[in-house]
């Protein structure tokens, strides 16, 4: 499916299935696209590997880029960020219902240069995200920044994703 409505209308259908139609609390106004619209264009974006907003957007049918503007899409998909995460956990448990076998990897991820590890003020916010320093042994090589655990069914559906410091 090359289709960018097609996909939206497959993956709105699925999540329909399976989620409350109102996700945010408090909506001042009733908005034109609805939350569960919203992450389903979301997801369909990720899907068809369209990293760029502005390309999503110049894609969109009209039906769907007449309810949001790009500003508004932006602010209601950060909000909507948790739901997004409940509704992939969901997704994955459906996949991999019936699965036996799973994959479990991790691999570094840089924040920044080791030189400059000690200025850094990247994710030093709270102590808990501090990054720290790391050795990846596929690699050869030391590292300053996190390491990503994840795990993986047979048929390449995340059942879950971590993060560590190094």
């Amino acid at each position: 499916m090359n289709n960018l409505n097609a996909n939206y209308e497959r993956i709105l259908e699925v999540l329909r299935k399976i989620s409350k139609e109102q996700l945010l609390a408090y909506q001042r106004r009733q908005p034109k696209l609805s939350d569960l619209e919203l992450i389903s264009l979301s997801l369909t974006a990720e899907f068809m590997g369209i990293d760029s907003e502005n390309d999503l957007f110049r894609k969109l049918p009209k039906t769907i880029s007449e309810k949001i503007e790009r500003s508004v899409y932006n602010r209601r998909r950060r909000k909507l960020a948790d739901n997004l995460n409940t509704i992939r956990l969901k997704l994955a448990s459906l996949f991999n219902e019936f699965e036996d076998y799973f994959v479990v990897d991790s691999m570094p991820l840089e924040v920044c240069k080791l030189s400059r590890s000690s200025r850094s003020k990247i994710c030093k916010e709270d102590t808990y995200t501090f990054p720290d320093k790391g050795y990846c042994a596929a690699q050869s090589a030391n590292y300053y920044g996190y390491k990503l655990h994840a795990v993986c069914s047979i048929n390449g559906v995340f059942q879950s994703i971590d993060l560590s410091p190094a």
